[in-house]
C-alpha cells in the first residue's frame, strides 16, 4: 500500500525537487562561480575515434588524504564533506587530447562532457588529457582510457563485489560507509588477483569498466581504494546525488550496460556482480538481449540461501542462451571457471588460489 503510494507521488516529488533546485541554484549559483573553484575530472573512455570525458566543478572542500590510522569521526567528517558538496554551473571546462580541443559548460549541478573525435586514430591503452576553466588559472589533468585490440572487457559491481560494504545490512553497511576511508576499505578476498588476470592478456590489455549505485561524490574515495589495494583500474559510472538515486538500482545499471555495448559492438565481456541487489537478473537480461555478447557471468554470493534459490533458477535460464553464471563465495571458483575457459592462465590461477589463501590466514 504505502509503496505504491509512493511510486505515485514519486513524480511529483521529482517534479517538485527540481523546481527547487532550480530556484536555488538560479540565485546561487552566480555567486558560487565568482569564487575559487576546483576541477575534478573523472575518467574518460573511448574508441581510437571517440572518446567521452566527464567530470564537475565544485567549491573547494577540505579532504585530507586517507591513512590506515585515521579515527572513524576523521572519515565520517570527510565523507560528510564529500556528500555535501557545492557545484557550481555555467563555468566552461575545456580539454586538449592528441592536440583537439574541447569544451563545454558545467550545468546546475556542476557536471561537465567532454567529446573528442580525434582526425588520427588514437592508440589503446591511457593518455592524459589537460584541462582548465576558461578565463581562470585552474588546472586539473584527466585520465582516458582507449579501447583497442582487446579481446574482451570486464563489467563490474564495486559495492558487495569488489569492495565489502554490507549492503544485505542497512545498519552495518551505513558504519562501514560512514566511517571508513580508502586505506580502511576493504576488498573481498582474491579480487585483486581475479581482476588483474581477467584484465592481463599477454602484452594488450582487457578493459574494465565499474558501474555502481554510489553517488559521484565518492568518486575519488573510490578510485583510492582501487589504487591502495591494486585493483585494475577503468572508467567509474557512479549516480548523481539527489533525487536521481530514487529512481531504482536496475534502469540505471542497464542503461549504462548498454552504452557500454553499443561503444564496442565487436567486443565479447564477462560480467560481475553480487547477489545483494539485482545484479544476476540486470545481466540475465543482458544476456537475453546480446545474444553471443557475454562469455560468462560472475556473481558474489553475499545473501541468505532463499535469494540464492532466485539466483540459481536464473542460472538454468542463462544457461540455456549457452553461459555460463557463477555463483560463488570468493573469487577461487570464477577464477576457475576462468581458467576452464581460457579467460585467464593457470599461473593467474595459482596467483588467485594464493592470495585467497593468504586472505583466510589473516
Amino acid at each position: 500500500m504505502f509503496k505504491t503510494a509512493f511510486k505515485a507521488l514519486l513524480p511529483l516529488l521529482e517534479r517538485g525537487a527540481l523546481t527547487a533546485d532550480r530556484a536555488f541554484s538560479g540565485y546561487v549559483q552566480p555567486r558560487r562561480a565568482r569564487g575559487k573553484l576546483l576541477l575534478q575530472p573523472y575518467v574518460g573512455w573511448g574508441t581510437p575515434t571517440r572518446v567521452e570525458l566527464r567530470g564537475r566543478v565544485l567549491l573547494p572542500r577540505t579532504v585530507a588524504p586517507a591513512r590506515r590510522t585515521d579515527p572513524r569521526i576523521r572519515n565520517a567528517q570527510n565523507v560528510l564533506r564529500r556528500l555535501f558538496s557545492r557545484e557550481v554551473g555555467g563555468v566552461t571546462v575545456s580539454g586538449v587530447l592528441n592536440g583537439q580541443r574541447a569544451a563545454a559548460i558545467s550545468d546546475s549541478d556542476g557536471y561537465f562532457t567532454l567529446e573528442f573525435t580525434p582526425t588520427s586514430p588514437l592508440p589503446g591503452g591511457w593518455h592524459q588529457v589537460p584541462l582548465q576553466l576558461d578565463g581562470r588559472e585552474v588546472q586539473a589533468s584527466a585520465r582516458v582510457q582507449v579501447v583497442a585490440d582487446a579481446r574482451f572487457g570486464v563489467i563490474s559491481d564495486l559495492d558487495d563485489t569488489v569492495i565489502q560494504s554490507d549492503v544485505t545490512s542497512v545498519p552495518r553497511m551505513l558504519s562501514t560507509v560512514l566511517t571508513g576511508n580508502a586505506r580502511t576499505r576493504l576488498p573481498f578476498p582474491g579480487v585483486g588477483a581475479l581482476y588483474r588476470a581477467l584484465t592481463r592478456d599477454g602484452e594488450a590489455r582487457n578493459p574494465i569498466f565499474y558501474v555502481s549505485s554510489s553517488p559521484w561524490n565518492f568518486f575519488d574515495l573510490l578510485w583510492q581504494f582501487l589504487d591502495y589495494r591494486r585493483i585494475p583500474l577503468g572508467p567509474l559510472f557512479l549516480r548523481n546525488w539527489g533525487m536521481d538515486l530514487l529512481g531504482g538500482h536496475g534502469g540505471y545499471k542497464h542503461g549504462v550496460i548498454e552504452q557500454i555495448f553499443q561503444r564496442f559492438p565487436d567486443l565479447k565481456f564477462v560480467l560481475v556482480g553480487d547477489s545483494g541487489e539485482k545484479d544476476p537478473e540486470i545481466y540475465a537480461e543482458v544476456v537475453h538481449r546480446h545474444p553471443g555478447r557475454v562469455l560468462a557471468v560472475y556473481i558474489r554470493d553475499v545473501t541468505e540461501a532463499h535469494r540464492d534459490e532466485g539466483v540459481l533458477k536464473l542460472r538454468e535460464e542463462v544457461r540455456k542462451a549457452g553461459v555460463d553464471l557463477v555463483l560463488a563465495a570468493d573469487s577461487l571458483n570464477a577464477a576457475s571457471h576462468a581458467m576452464a575457459m581460457g579467460l585467464i592462465t593457470p599461473g593467474e590461477y595459482r596467483s588467485v588460489l594464493t592470495s585467497v589463501a593468504r586472505s583466510y590466514e589473516t
